[in-house]
């Protein structure tokens, strides 16, 4: 609970229909791509899974629908909320409470890699990390935030049981820059390489989707294949770039400009 904000578990099928409605007015799907269906909730409430509200003043502001996962996990499916008023992060600290209240040690989740504020949300705010790239991994999505671009995740990680640590990245060279609006990608040398993001990929989708798909090649390009290659994202700058450490000295990019 958050001042006046209330996160409870639910159980009715009138909270499962509001959840419904409130998802459906973030993400705007087509008839048969909600981000998840009634029956879904209803069995993970049943099943003592992750299924809950959050109420401001007896209003439905937010909710989110998890499941175990192996490993003594939450995955964490679908979190949505009202923006900029703190209630995302009040969801996630009831998530990171009822894990530690079942003995479990990790929270798991997807998110675009573009998606610059969910990127500093997570690694920031939370002190999540990134722990694997995902190409494509939900196929085509059809609604009105992912429609037309690659559903390209990354598996943020959140080790709850584990000190909290808030250490400054290390410096990096530029891999990938924006340059008006686009991406460039640079040779760069060292230990530790910046990817940067597009300040906004949604109105970029909109307004110039050309530049968001040349983005998510070049991020895919960059982040994913230092990844692939055994590098370890440890942190998010403030400019809007995922700090890697890497394995190899140096990165060739397949693709070295965009």
């Amino acid at each position: 609970m958050s001042g006046g904000l209330v996160i409870r578990e639910l159980r009715e099928i009138d909270e499962f229909q509001e959840v419904y409605r409130l998802f459906d007015d973030i993400w705007h799907p087509a008839p048969h791509n909600p981000p998840v269906t009634m029956e879904l909730m209803i069995g993970f409430a049943h099943t003592g899974n992750y299924v809950v509200g959050a109420y401001e003043a007896g209003t439905l502001v937010g909710a989110s629908v998890g499941f175990r996962a192996a490993g003594g996990a939450l995955h964490s499916h679908v979190t949505g909320a009202a923006v900029g008023r703190g209630i995302g992060y009040a969801l996630k600290s009831h998530q990171r409470d009822w894990c530690l209240a079942r003995g479990l040690e990790r929270i798991t989740w997807t998110f675009d890699p573009l998606v610059r504020r969910n990127a500093w949300f997570n690694l920031v705010k939370l002190g999540a990390l990134p722990e694997e790239y995902l190409e494509d991994f939900y196929g085509d999505m059809a609604d009105a935030i992912n429609e037309g671009d690659a559903s390209d995740r990354l598996l943020a990680v959140w080790r709850i049981t584990e000190p909290e640590r808030r250490e400054e990245p290390p410096p990096g060279e530029v891999l990938l820059a924006d340059e008006c609006g686009w991406p460039v990608t640079r040779a760069a040398r060292g230990d530790a390489v910046l990817v940067g993001t597009p300040a906004d990929v949604e109105r970029l989708r909109r307004e110039d989707p050309a530049a968001a798909k040349a983005w998510r090649l070049a991020v895919r390009d960059a982040l994913g294949g230092s990844m692939k290659d055994g590098g370890r994202v440890v942190g998010f700058t403030d400019r809007g770039e995922y700090v890697v450490k890497r394995l190899n000295q140096l990165f060739h990019p397949h693709v070295m400009s965009l």
